[in-house]
């Protein structure tokens, strides 16, 4: 059975007084995979108590969110009742409230049967001439059409949200329905390009938008807000797909940014259509020969919080890290709030061809906050760390002394930070390299090593638990 055609010479239990016609749409959407939809629709309204019905709505709607005003006449209408109607059609649901009544079925040899439905299966249906005749089989394969004489009650064609209202001022009514629904998600997705020496890149920005809310939304004015923004979920609806960014954005950015409450607001400069299903992606952000620093970490500790008995015994991270650091400032053509998003780095290879090296996830990021990006592991750059002697001073004390060396194969000197964690109240009691307290547990070295060379760094700590 391909499809089934549907002569309705009934009508819905409930219909609007007039026609309805749509003037504006707009969406403002959350990266926490929701939306306020504000959707402005005209229609002549009579005086008094009326049903009114939008189709076209949301079928994630939110119910309880929904807030119906007259932008024409605000003081002289008000909501009675509204019930959300979802019960949509489907030949099963159709068939079934056919049962005993009388449908038309036409086969692919055009041979027309006319009798009451009496049972159905996905296979068959079996009607009869009368409600009482002899009964007999047709095979679903084998039908073309079936005419029904209406929609059932109860049975709708798309979601609808039905307003009893009472109006009461009769004439041309603006009406603006406002309501919450989840499946609308977006995210922003970086594309970086490191330039030939490392120290400078270009990004392109872009707002990848994800539709599964159960609607179409044509000519929408969209806005974006970048924040965390705290809502109350009863039921876990989060929905997972992405499309990643990963081509060059074309033209000048489209959004304006300003700030709004605690968050940031972006706001399309133009309208468009985002259709149901559809993941929609728009250039927000493109500039160049942005100043960047690559930088080296080696932090040799594989357990940073694992018993002091164990010292000496674990094995240790031998990987130095690799990070891109920049700081988000206009005066180097960014400072813009950067909303949260995956950032991917390329660089061009000697033959002029953009490979992927790596990416990482930024939080939301102010402006004139710095950036560090994680973006791999060191191929040529080998740490290691040992604890080269463990001493137990007193009932609570320990002295630790640690030797962490570092080997440089690439052709030119690198600089690496170092970290190590200390535990409890402890004590640099001897060191081979200045160091800097980054906090209570963290110290720091910066050590240069030569190309092909080894650089090594020895301390003692002294710990009291």
């Amino acid at each position: 059975m391909k499809k089934i055609i549907i002569f309705v010479i009934g009508i819905f239990s409930y219909i609007c007084f007039g026609e309805m016609e749509r003037q504006k749409i707009s969406l403002t959407i959350y990266n926490q995979n929701f939306a306020l939809v504000r959707d402005v629709r005209q229609i002549n309204l009579k005086k008094g108590i009326q049903i009114l019905s939008f189709d076209e709505v949301a079928s994630e709607i939110d119910p309880t969110s929904v807030y119906l005003f007259s932008l024409t006449f605000p003081k002289f209408l008000s909501i009675r009742e509204q019930n959300f109607e979802y019960d949509l059609l489907n030949p099963d649901k159709l068939l079934n409230k056919y049962l005993n009544k009388e449908i038309e079925i036409i086969t692919k040899d055009n041979n027309i049967f006319k009798g009451f439905l009496s049972s159905f299966n996905n296979t068959q249906l079996i009607i009869s001439k009368t409600t009482d005749g002899p009964l007999f089989m047709i095979n679903r394969e084998n039908i073309r059409d079936i005419n029904f004489s209406q929609i059932p009650e109860g049975l709708i064609t798309k979601p609808t949200l039905v307003l009893d209202i009472e109006n009461g001022k009769e004439g041309i009514h603006q009406l603006e329905l406002t309501y919450l629904t989840s499946g609308i998600n977006w995210k922003s997705d970086y594309v970086l390009e490191l330039g030939e020496k490392d120290d400078i890149f270009d990004i392109n920005g872009w707002v990848t938008i994800d539709n599964k809310s159960g609607a179409t939304y044509k000519d929408a004015n969209i806005k974006l807000i970048a924040g965390d923004v705290r809502k109350i979920e009863e039921v876990d609806r989060i929905r997972q797909p992405m499309l990643a960014a990963e081509a060059k954005a074309m033209g000048a950015p489209q959004f304006e940014e300003k700030e709004f409450f605690e968050y940031h607001l972006y706001s399309l400069i133009r309208p468009t259509t985002l259709k149901n299903n559809q993941t929609k992606q728009i250039s927000f952000l493109s500039s160049s020969d942005i100043p960047v620093k690559k930088v080296f970490v080696y932090d040799g500790a594989i357990s940073k919080w694992y018993h002091y008995e164990n010292w000496g015994k674990l094995p240790y991270n031998k990987k130095v890290s690799v990070f891109l650091q920049f700081k988000n400032s206009k005066d180097i053509g960014l400072g813009i709030p950067l909303p949260k998003g995956k950032i991917r780095v390329y660089k061009k290879d000697t033959d002029g061809t953009s490979q992927f090296i790596g990416e990482d996830i930024i939080d939301h990021t102010p402006k004139d906050e710095t950036l560090k990006l994680k973006i791999g592991e060191a191929f040529d750059i080998i740490g290691e760390r040992k604890v080269i002697d463990h001493k137990k001073i007193a009932g609570n004390v320990y002295r630790d002394s640690y030797e962490i060396s570092l080997r440089n194969h690439k052709k030119e000197k690198v600089v690496v930070e170092v970290i190590e964690h200390l535990y409890g109240i402890w004590e640099i009691l001897s060191s081979s390299l200045p160091y800097e307290k980054v906090d209570a547990s963290t110290i720091k070295f910066i050590i240069e090593v030569p190309s092909d060379k080894e650089t090594k760094v020895n301390y003692t700590a002294q710990y009291t638990f």
